[in-house]
């Protein structure tokens, strides 16, 4: 099983496919690695060459940022809206959705399961 960026990407796929395994790169990155490094995107991973890892890791290190390092400029990124209170910033701390999506109907992944509140079952009309 191959391994890159601390990844062990599945042998038996294909490699433009076994390279999205790898976090921050998607199908057009993974082509543009592979054209860079003249490997036919058909092949199976388990098929590489040592050679051909070494050119595709040489690729990735110089043009990419992959895996830990983008996950942490992520996260610094985040943290820099918050800092300058931004409301951007204060909807990622209040744990709501960012990019003005409804939150009255849905939002339930960001805002977890629903708080049920007890209330009223009906209001009785009054005088009648």
């Amino acid at each position: 099983m191959p391994r890159i960026a601390g990844i062990d990407i599945p042998n038996d796929k294909k490699i433009k496919i076994s390279l999205r395994y790898i976090f921050g790169i998607g199908p057009s990155n993974a082509m543009e690695i592979l054209k860079e490094a003249a490997i036919d995107p058909e092949r199976r991973a388990k098929d590489l060459s040592e050679e051909d890892l070494s050119k595709i890791i040489t690729i990735m290190d110089r043009s990419h940022l992959v895996e830990g390092a983008l996950r942490r400029q992520i996260q610094q990124n985040i943290g820099r809206l918050k800092e300058v209170q931004s409301y951007r910033g204060s909807r990622h701390r209040r744990s709501l959705p960012v990019n003005g999506q409804r939150t009255r109907s849905n939002a339930r992944t960001r805002k977890g399961p629903r708080k049920t509140v007890a209330g009223k079952k009906g209001v009785k009309e009054l005088g009648k």
